[in-house]
């Protein structure tokens, strides 16, 4: 252990078993209990208490995973409800969009890495997390390695996704329309991000009194101003649902483009929801307005409102095709006219057959075993060449010289979930 580093070990249940990462080269067959470990982002908890859209996700495959008979070690921040292992106090999410984030990022990146050394074997490493412990996972190469890329690829994270090919880490993007966006990554499957289904009641047909819904933090990117003028033109209430987002150009947006507009009866603003107000509020909604300003991986939002019964209504960018069934789950528009006449065409929209059809789709379960299908692919592959990700993908190669297991290293063991 190395001296001046004081650790306090709390896992939730059960002895660990030291040793070093690998894969043991005994359970490559898909459809086998796997030892898998899964990397939380280190700024919300698993389940997030109110926003962290990929923390929720993380949450419900790590639950799924689990009841399928599947060994899963959960590393996220302090408060993790389904953690195993925290590397993260709260209060981290404070350096989010300010200049103390890549420290924070490189600290947890060091911790994870530090804990992975001392709970193996695995026969896989899923990341959720990127940027510091991704390079480190990859550094290493301790086990078939697979990242889901939860956010909009924009160089610079293009670029550096892009360098990751050598050392054979598998993406996993959660859309088609995210995938194309950078065609040249290691792309292994896309697997469509899961809702809480438990969480979330259907809606009745008629909802009385009647509101419209944005659920969605506040910018400009996700369009509120264009939801106002469409719920003004159709002459319908407007509930904004989201917390502002922590930039001068939100704080700006928010001031110049909402503000004037909220007058706590055809306009209300609530800053952040949870919980049973939130399943509340996307059940009674007549629909959910997504005037998208930008090419949006996903949208938890919209495939939460449609679960619930509730009709989306969206720009055609980024996702929303994929996700939004015309006619029955929702409507593509392409502007705030035909947005506002969309409006009344949801009203037909059957509340329980919209939530049956998003209930198939969006079933943790669908998820879980989408990812275990990719879990068996990257394996395969790793116990044939050493890399995770398919050979006839471009950028491909063994890990450069000098990138091998950091073995040498003391175990840290950061502070175990509390059970």
């Amino acid at each position: 252990m190395m001296a001046g580093r004081r650790t306090t070990v709390r896992r939730r249940g059960g002895s660990r078993r030291p040793g070093p990462l690998s894969t043991g080269g005994t359970r490559s067959v898909v459809g086998m209990r796997r030892r898998i470990a899964l990397i939380a982002p280190p700024w919300y908890p698993v389940p997030p208490h109110g926003y962290g859209g990929t923390e929720l996700v993380v949450g419900l495959l790590a639950a799924e995973l689990r009841d399928q008979g599947h060994d899963v070690e959960l590393i996220a921040a302090e408060g993790s409800a389904l953690a195993t292992w925290t590397a993260a106090p709260r209060g981290w999410d404070a350096a989010l969009g300010g200049e103390e984030r890549h420290l924070r990022d490189l600290t947890y990146a060091s911790r994870v890495l530090d804990l992975l050394d001392g709970l193996g074997p695995f026969d896989l490493v899923h990341d959720h997390s990127g940027a510091a412990v991704l390079f480190g996972l990859a550094a290493q190469s301790p086990a078939p390695i697979v990242h889901t890329v939860h956010g909009l690829i924009a160089e610079p994270l293009r670029t550096f996704l892009e360098s990751l090919g050598p050392y054979g880490v598998a993406m996993i993007a959660i859309s088609e329309a995210q995938r194309r966006s950078a065609p040249a990554l290691p792309w292994a499957a896309t697997v469509h991000n899961a809702v809480d289904l438990s969480a979330l009641r259907v809606g009745e047909p008629e909802r009385n009194p009647p509101y419209l819904l944005s659920l969605a933090r506040v910018c400009p990117a996700k369009g509120q101003h264009l939801a106002i003028e469409a719920a003004r033109r159709a002459g319908r209430r407007l509930v904004l649902a989201g917390k502002v987002e922590a930039s001068a150009e939100g704080a700006e947006y928010y001031q110049r483009q909402i503000v004037p507009h909220l007058d706590g009866d055809r306009v209300v603003h609530i800053h952040n929801v949870a919980g049973e107000e939130k399943a509340r509020l996307l059940a009674g909604a007549s629909a959910l307005l997504a005037p998208l300003q930008w090419d949006e991986p996903f949208g938890l939002y919209m495939a939460e409102a449609m679960v619930s019964g509730t009709p989306v209504i969206a720009f055609p960018r980024g996702a929303a095709p994929e996700l939004v069934d015309p006619g029955q789950t929702g409507f593509l528009v392409d502007d705030v006219e035909a947005m506002a006449a969309a409006i009344s065409l949801a009203d037909r929209i059957d509340p329980e057959r919209c939530a049956r059809h998003a209930r198939r789709r969006f079933d943790p379960r669908r998820m879980a075993a989408e990812y275990l299908r990719a879990y068996g692919g990257a394996i395969a592959r790793w116990s044939i060449t050493g890399v995770a990700v398919p050979p006839a993908l471009p950028a491909l190669g063994q890990p450069p010289p000098g990138g091998e297991r950091r073995r040498d290293l003391p175990v840290e063991r950061y502070g175990a979930a509390a059970g």
